[in-house]
């Protein structure tokens, strides 16, 4: 009898666990219609966000980081030089490379962008969601930080 309770929790934890993972998945989704990235590709997206997130960086080790060759990198970065989103200054060190960065432009669009999802959401849990339900999912939301803090 406790093998069969055991089963029943796996498989509701299963089921509990692709109902979140399409969930989230929706939701990204939605918070970046929100964000307007435009154009903007993922590998694009990627690179602003590691610039943003570890600061300052050549090429070579965006690409390493991004898990790329070289090679492949360069045309990701000019695409973002040429929308004015990212910009490059000789390394001091190495004056063969360049030390890329995001351009004000482009941290005033990542600060729209976040304004942006952050009001889409607000409005959107005010409209759907009474008092009592954002009360839950506070709660929901406090039980789903423990699976993720270390």
């Amino acid at each position: 009898m406790n093998s069969g309770l055991h089963s029943d929790q796996s498989l509701r934890a299963s089921v509990l666990a692709q109902d979140l993972r399409a969930l989230f998945g929706k939701l990204k989704r939605r918070l970046r219609e929100q964000g307007q990235t435009g154009d903007l590709t993922p590998s694009q997206i990627s690179v602003l966000l590691r610039l943003e997130k570890d600061g300052p960086a050549t090429a070579s080790s965006l690409a390493r980081a991004e898990g790329m060759r070289p090679q492949s990198i360069v045309p990701v970065i000019a695409a973002l030089e040429s929308a004015g989103l990212v910009g490059g200054k000789p390394d001091p060190a190495d004056g063969r490379q360049t030390i890329l960065s995001l351009t004000e432009a482009c941290r005033k669009r990542f600060a729209q962008g976040r304004a942006a999802r952050q009001d889409w959401l607000t409005r959107t849990l005010q409209a759907r969601l009474s008092p009592q339900e954002q009360s839950k999912l506070a709660e929901a939301v406090a039980l789903l930080q423990r699976l993720v803090d270390d």
